[in-house]
């Protein structure tokens, strides 16, 4: 058996566990995170040091977390950063919408995580370019069940995204049965190509790190900036094109039923430099956009 790394520490605040990783979370079955009935969030992970799971459980302020495998210390040293300990949100001036005051309010142990790792956010934000999110979720749990590495420790179905090396190595027949077609298998083939550059995103600053993000081909601004959400936790970064932010956002802040991502940043402009945080308290408000029409019915490439 794997021996275990502990580590216990307190926040010194509320922490929510489940509102502040939420984000990394791939839907449903998701390999490599989990919260489970306990309330505890499990993440499996390649690490500079090597693979490791982490689990955490909050009590309050107080964090518990255990981990395992060569990357467990790594992870262990993180756990502040991943649970949004340099997330400030103290200047965030919600006086003139109490709605939002009120989800704050409500939410007081919520952060944006950092997880300090590119890879392991771009390449499921490149998955959920332009399908539906059940057709991501889907390709994301087939990439990790047959091309990820098993999960160190006690977690048995968890899996580790695979290395750069092998999303390389994957032939496209083998991309098109996990229902990825060709555009996104370029935007993923040439992230991995500079995997170690984009890593150094996360020491860089926040403006440099969307730009080189950017550079690569396939990777637009949607993407870089659902990448440095989670990754650094970046607190303005705004995901321009999503399908649904643009209308809930609008409908959030306006009453009306859709909008555009023009009228979006016009909206979150009083916010800038925290317009994320924004967006966050809105995604967890409960208020969904109105629907109209049937929900798109999304054609299976993997049966062409």
């Amino acid at each position: 058996m794997i021996a275990s790394q502990d580590r216990v520490w307190d926040a010194g605040r509320p922490v929510d566990l489940a509102a502040t990783l939420g984000p990394l979370r791939r839907g449903p079955g998701d390999p490599a995170h989990l919260l489970d009935a306990a309330g505890v969030f499990w993440w499996a992970c390649g690490t500079p040091d090597g693979d490791g799971t982490l689990a955490v459980r909050a009590v309050r302020g107080v964090v518990t977390a255990r981990a395992w495998g060569p990357g467990a210390a790594w992870l262990l040293d993180r756990v502040p950063a991943l649970l949004g300990d340099g997330d400030n949100w103290s200047a965030l001036d919600l006086s003139g919408q109490p709605r939002l005051r009120d989800v704050a309010n409500s939410r007081p142990g919520l952060r944006l995580p950092a997880t300090g790792l590119v890879m392991d956010s771009l390449v499921p934000a490149v998955l959920e370019q332009r399908v539906t999110g059940r057709e991501a979720w889907r390709a994301w749990r087939l990439l990790l069940r047959r091309f990820g590495r098993p999960a160190p420790g006690p977690a048995v179905d968890m899996r580790v995204l695979p290395s750069a090396r092998t999303l390389l190595d994957i032939p496209s027949w083998d991309w098109h049965r996990l229902g990825v077609d060709a555009q996104r298998q370029r935007a993923i083939r040439a992230a991995a190509t500079v995997a170690a550059r984009l890593e150094e995103c996360v020491a860089l600053d926040r403006v440099d790190a969307l730009a080189r993000l950017r550079i690569v081909p396939g990777l637009g601004e949607w993407t870089a900036a659902e990448t440095m959400q989670r990754a650094v936790g970046h607190p303005d970064a705004v995901s321009v094109g999503d399908y649904h932010i643009k209308d809930l956002v609008v409908h959030f802040l306006t009453g009306r039923a859709r909008g555009d991502d023009a009228e979006m940043l016009r909206l979150l402009e009083p916010w800038a430099g925290q317009r994320q945080r924004i967006v966050r308290l809105i995604e967890l408000s409960g208020v969904g956009k109105p629907r109209f029409g049937p929900r798109l019915a999304p054609v299976d490439i993997r049966a062409i």
